[in-house]
């Protein structure tokens, strides 16, 4: 069995707040869509900005190999008949083939919201689709507020239906607008329309239960065919049911068919790609697609994941393209350090593993936190092997932030011992930080011309207990990039620049024995 995905996170997406989509954010969203397989994309509303006439004035000749480019409206209005209705011509005048309406199902919006009869609210619903299909689109009816309708009146709910379909109606979707039905109450609704209604259904979901992924797969149980959500679940209030948990579920839990075949591990790219080009973090802890979602901490889980990878996990990472880690920490056992060793691609000596998690585990008990500082923990498991010997050693360093003659200045000095060498440099910056940057990169660049090309891409400092006052230990967490990449290092303190330099110092380090060991 197949179930078709209609994706609508480029206009009910849109909703959601802090979401603002320009028009060349939504076509390059609309084409990743399109390659991973979405039968449906909703554009937008053309009749009601700008924005997204012209998507569809832009995407009105472009080719899209497995997605249909749909435009959202309403029905028309009372009063005016459909060739009158400027949301409806708007549809029309837009181009595309396939065209999704909303109309009302529960009687409260149609006498409270609409402040029409019921009587007229069906005529709207009918004609509205009716003059669509005349003009050679597909329709797709979007029962709105169907499940607060059916549980206040199941008679007239059911016939907003029956109207749609007379009208011409493909698909009758429908919605839990408000997003309150649990799971259990979604099928049993959905499986007596089903009964009632000879045509096809679908569900629209809201997540302001926590239930939106839940209710999507209670109706395919009850008997729809067709799915709308939001990649990644965002949209208005709550968000929208997200399609990067609901897709994997109906594949590899209920055993049907939502993307063309083989596509499905496309789905971690696909998901951090759209939050990419949302400007919106991904939740490392969102199922399939997160960071965290196969990541392994405890020491009894890694251990029982070296021996089947089925222990602790429900599926296989890869086959919706994300991949497996272990994260050390306090929690680890020796399992964790050589899982470890081999993701990083470490050689770690007899013995050197247990030094390596006595270490670890007195390290975080400062303050230091390993989770998401992996090269800070490729540098501590090498550090810990008998034969390594570091690219450079620090052997003191100073900071000074002060004012002369009216001046602010900043200013840092490092010594360093380099192939025997002691080097002596001084740097300045817009802070101690940068001043203590400026000052390595002046003692390492001649002897290390690679490290021109290493940035410093983020800095996050985290006061571990505020109640110390300036006594609390500070955690500093670098993230430093090249044009082979990213990594992250870590420092913890009671001072800031002490925190800062162990940071610093464990991203250089980093990116020269990261270069010695590709070479």
């Amino acid at each position: 069995m197949t179930v078709e995905i209609y994706d609508t996170t480029l206009r009910d997406g849109s909703q959601g707040e802090g979401v603002s989509y320009t028009v060349a954010d939504k076509i390059r969203i609309a084409e990743r869509l399109d390659q991973f397989g979405i039968s449906f994309i909703e554009g937008g509303w053309p009749g009601s900005n700008p924005k997204d006439a012209e998507f569809f004035e832009r995407v009105r000749d472009q080719e899209f190999r497995h997605s249909k480019i749909t435009a959202f409206g309403s029905t028309r209005r009372a009063g005016k008949a459909p060739e009158e209705d400027p949301n409806l011509q708007a549809l029309v005048a837009c181009g595309a083939t396939v065209c999704t309406i909303f109309g009302k199902t529960w009687t409260l919006h149609v006498t409270e919201v609409l402040r029409t009869e019921l009587d007229t609210n069906l005529l709207m619903i009918e004609e509205s689709v009716r003059f669509l299909v005349q003009h050679g689109r597909t329709v797709l009816f979007d029962a709105e507020h169907f499940f607060d309708g059916y549980r206040a009146d199941p008679g007239y709910a059911v016939e907003a239906l029956l109207a749609a379909r007379r009208g011409g109606a493909r698909t009758l979707v429908l919605c839990d607008t408000n997003g309150g039905s649990l799971p259990w109450q979604i099928e049993e609704i959905v499986r007596d329309v089903h009964r009632k209604v000879d045509h096809p259904l679908g569900i629209h979901a809201h997540d302001d239960t926590g239930c939106g992924v839940a209710n999507s797969l209670a109706a395919v149980r009850g008997g729809a065919v067709h799915v709308q959500g939001t990649m990644n679940g965002i949209g208005e209030r709550c968000g929208n049911a997200n399609l990067s948990v609901i897709i994997p579920n109906l594949e590899l839990k209920l055993g049907l068919s939502a993307l063309p075949q083989g596509h499905l591990k496309e789905l971690t790219d696909v998901a951090r790609f759209v939050a990419d080009v949302a400007n919106l973090s991904l939740s490392s802890g969102q199922p399939y697609v997160g960071r965290s979602a196969f990541a392994h901490k405890g020491g009894v889980h890694v251990s029982a994941m070296r021996r089947n990878a089925d222990s602790y996990q429900h599926i296989d990472p890869a086959l919706v393209g994300n991949e497996m880690r272990v994260v050390v920490s306090d929690l680890s056992g020796l399992s964790n350090v050589l899982s470890k060793a081999e993701e990083l691609g470490v050689s770690v000596r007899e013995g050197a593993d247990r030094k390596a998690l006595d270490e670890i585990k007195e390290a975080e008990a400062r303050g230091l936190s390993y989770e998401g500082a992996e090269a800070s923990v490729s540098l501590l498991l090498q550090r810990n092997n008998p034969d390594y010997t570091p690219p450079f050693q620090l052997l003191d360093y100073q900071a000074m932030v002060g004012r002369r003659q009216g001046t602010h200045f900043i200013e840092a000095t490092v010594r360093l011992s380099i192939n025997g060498e002691v080097e002596h440099t001084v740097g300045d910056g817009n802070g101690p930080v940068g001043a203590l940057d400026s000052a390595l990169r002046k003692a390492l660049t001649p002897h290390f011309p690679q490290l021109a090309s290493v940035h410093l891409a983020d800095y996050k400092g985290r006061i571990l207990d505020s109640n110390s006052g300036t006594a609390a230990i500070t955690r500093v967490l670098i993230d430093s990039r090249d044009e082979e990449g990213t990594w992250s290092t870590v420092g913890a303190s009671a001072n800031i620049i002490d925190a800062s330099m162990a940071a610093l110092i464990d991203a250089f380090e980093y990116a020269l024995t990261r270069k010695k060991t590709s070479s």
